[in-house]
């Protein structure tokens, strides 16, 4: 393990160039957050009752505060393009002839970037969340915080698995752009970043369940605004578990047929 060790100190130093440019983009992604708060306090104003869709303006504010934080902390950010450019301009060639394992180097470097990118995000956030303390709820529990924990960790493998399951198509197109659009696409309105999903008819709702885009961000925010009972919590957990599980083993599986594709030339 002390080389994958390494390999997240190198990630960290590497990624440190960019601090400012995260403390940047951190800062340029509360602007759209800043909109909708506005918008939904505009929707309860003109409410005829304190609730919208089975949600208090405070559980909403601390819905999108929350996605905020989890999307902060979990999301891939330019791991996929990196593998798919790995895969495209022959660099992947250096780590089938070292005993190292790709998945696990790039998992590495996945953790590494979020712990810059969260410490660098880390005082705008904190100052927006102030300023928002009125509203912002707290988990009801220590048992809904520590299962917001666990589901936090189980959402940044499934991220990660996927976007390192959709570059590995590098190995039999040339640019994998496309498919990283669509599938982010999916996971953005699918996932409850554009509202909660409970708000959705009951049928859409349940057919969401069978995918794996509500455990990407919806139901670690639903875990700390308390709207899940323990059952579900549970459940939740162990079907969060059961996608990385799949994903996982869908990557190596897309990772071992991609190898047998693969050719390089040159010198």
């Amino acid at each position: 393990m002390g080389k994958y060790a390494h390999v997240i100190n190198i990630g960290i130093q590497s990624t440190l160039v960019y601090r400012v440019n995260f403390v940047v983009r951190a800062l340029f992604g509360l602007i759209p957050l800043f909109s909708l708060i506005l918008l939904w306090r505009a929707i309860y104003e003109g409410a005829s009752g304190p609730q919208v869709g089975g949600y208090t303006l405070g559980e909403v504010i601390t819905y999108y505060l929350m996605v905020n934080v989890v999307v902060a902390l979990t999301s891939v950010t330019e791991d996929d393009w990196q593998i798919a450019a790995d895969i495209r301009d022959g660099r992947i060639s250096q780590f089938l002839l070292k005993p190292i394992d790709y998945l696990r180097y790039r998992l590495c470097l996945f953790a590494a970037g979020r712990l810059v990118y969260t410490a660098a995000a880390l005082i705008p956030t904190a100052l927006f969340l102030w300023t928002q303390r009125e509203h912002l709820q707290l988990p009801p529990s220590p048992t809904h915080a520590a299962a917001f924990g666990v589901a936090l960790v189980l959402t940044a493998l499934l991220q990660f698995f996927i976007s390192y399951t959709m570059a590995l198509l590098a190995f039999w197109v040339l640019e994998v752009a496309t498919f990283i659009f669509i599938l982010f696409a999916f996971e953005y309105a699918a996932g409850g970043h554009l509202f909660p999903l409970d708000m959705l008819p009951p049928a859409i709702q349940q057919a969401l369940q069978f995918t794996p885009f509500p455990y990407m961000l919806y139901f670690p925010v639903q875990v700390y605004l308390g709207r899940a009972t323990p059952a579900e919590i549970g459940q939740g957990l162990v079907v969060q578990a059961l996608w990385v599980a799949v994903v996982y083993l869908l990557a190596r599986a897309v990772w071992a047929r991609g190898v047998k594709h693969y050719s390089a030339v040159g010198g």
